[in-house]
């Protein structure tokens, strides 16, 4: 064994107790994430929502909330992606992982979990993880799926683990079902599934609105589409609970499986809302949310975690029903869905709590997207990004403490699809595309909120007047259509934003 002089040793024992000295003091860290929430399905940014939110209500006044925050996608996977690496995701691809699709994540690829537990953190994924694995290394050599049914429940090995998924990725814990309407319909814990799915998918059971939206695969015998929120939760509360005591601060990811489809609210938030059976599942959202944060407080956790509350999208397509039936306008003030690149499709609800940092009841109006989350957790733990990583991040610590301060962010692009882009620059909203529009849109809303059709080969709006995007200026300024195309055509051609 070699021989240490007194001299040599002390300088590394004081660099450890300073790395435990920062990790105690460094807050826990808890993000919340919606899937398919609008924008106006929070009560406390939709006056006229049919849908209680208490919770999410409660936690706005408690924090900051900002009106102008986007996610990277109009669709989930990519906007994952950008929340956890601070990349855009249109720089790399742009659709969902499908069925046992491969994982988005390069190897080379600072995670935002990676970067936490180089700073001393616990890191935790609790819910739809929708970034892929490796599904080849326990997919037998014969197995091909049929068009009609997908894999056969014996195409894979289910005893062997799983690599690629989030311990790969920068988690020390996973619990979940991966996609709740993809295949394998299971229970997952790190990297195995705790119930080998031995059946077809079967369902028996009806949704509270709009349709299954399930793909066909291996299933788990009586997997319950009813329970997986109920568990998630239940789940993440035991977790909470797990770290009293330790003296490592913690990273809880909860990507909720709701309020997507299938729609399958609980018995007890049946009917409780007046928007039918997706308000009644965005209840049931809400009421996850208190749980989660009761368990913060009870655990002694409350004063020293940040709490980030926000959502991948917006809602899905039964939105427009939704009006009609019910009043109730998921979108809130603003146009379009889930898909679209009207603001309705990614500008989505953003909070933040962070007791004696963030200040209480704030509303902040500064343009940000979920792809800043890296940056600004860098800076609050104080870790240098190394070049190359998190390059369209932007640290928005100072306007998390104070609302009045601007934002560093300016320019954001919006897109879903390869061959559709938008540019939103201070207010400027330029749609490079013939519509913003992806998903389908009755004629009767058009009609009944005053849209008309556009023959221009683009859109652009003025947001500070017009945010509903009514007024399509395309030919009226065609100057600002000039500078808006050429930044966007600077911004997807750099590598860095920042």
């Amino acid at each position: 064994m070699p021989d240490f002089k007194i001299s040599q040793i002390l300088p590394l024992l004081a660099a450890i107790l300073c790395i435990d000295a920062a990790a105690a003091t460094r807050p826990n860290i808890v993000i919340l994430y919606a899937d398919d929430m609008g924008y106006g399905d929070v009560a406390i940014q939709n006056s006229e929502s049919k849908i209680p939110t208490p919770n999410l209500d409660q936690l706005a006044r408690e924090g900051m909330r900002f009106t102008d925050a986007h996610s990277s996608s109009g669709v989930c996977t990519p906007s994952r992606y950008a929340l956890l690496t601070g990349h855009f995701h249109w720089r790399k691809f742009h659709g969902i992982v499908n069925s046992f699709g491969p994982s988005v994540f390069d190897p080379a690829e600072l995670t935002l979990p990676e970067m936490l537990q180089a700073q001393g953190y616990r890191t935790a994924c609790i819910g739809k993880w929708h970034l892929g694995w490796n599904w080849e290394a326990i997919k037998r050599p014969d197995a091909k799926p049929n068009p009609k049914t997908g894999y056969a429940p014996d195409a894979f090995d289910w005893s062997r683990p799983i690599p690629g998924g989030p311990r790969d990725n920068g988690f020390d814990y996973y619990f979940g079902d991966d996609v709740p309407n993809f295949p394998p319909y299971t229970w997952f814990e790190n990297d195995r599934v705790l119930i080998p799915p031995t059946e077809p998918l079967a369902i028996t059971q009806q949704t509270a609105e709009g349709n299954w939206e399930a793909r066909p695969g291996p299933m788990a015998a009586k997997w319950d589409f009813h329970a997986v929120m109920p568990k998630l939760t239940e789940r993440t509360v035991q977790w909470v609970g797990e770290q009293r005591g330790k003296p490592q601060p913690f990273f809880l990811y909860v990507p909720f499986t709701s309020p997507h489809a299938p729609i399958v609210p609980s018995p007890e938030f049946v009917g409780k809302s007046k928007a039918g059976g997706y308000g009644d599942y965005v209840m049931q959202t809400d009421a996850a949310v208190g749980r989660i944060l009761r368990a913060l407080d009870q655990h002694g956790f409350r004063e020293n975690t940040i709490v980030i509350f926000t959502a991948d999208n917006g809602p899905e397509r039964y939105a427009y029903d939704r009006i009609r039936n019910f009043q109730h306008r998921s979108s809130g003030p603003l146009r379009g869905l889930k898909r679209d690149l009207w603001e309705g499709g990614h500008r989505v609800p953003f909070m933040v709590r962070w007791p004696g940092n963030v200040p209480r009841n704030e509303v902040s109006s500064a343009l940000m997207s979920q792809v800043d989350i890296m940056g600004t957790i860098a800076a609050v733990t104080g870790y240098a990004l190394p070049p190359r990583q998190a390059e369209d991040s932007h640290d928005l610590l100072a306007v998390w403490k104070n609302a009045s301060v601007p934002g560093p962010r300016h320019t954001l692009v919006h897109n879903t699809q390869p061959n559709g882009y938008a540019l939103r620059h201070e207010h400027w909203l330029l749609v490079a595309a013939p519509t913003g529009g992806v998903s389908a849109v009755p004629a009767w809303f058009d009609q009944q909120f005053g849209y008309k059709p556009n023959s221009q080969p683009g859109e652009l709006y003025d947001l500070a007047g017009d945010l509903a995007e009514q007024h399509n200026l395309y030919a009226d300024n065609p100057g600002k259509v000039a500078e808006l195309t050429a930044l966007l055509a600077r911004v997807r051609e750099r590598g860095q934003v920042r």
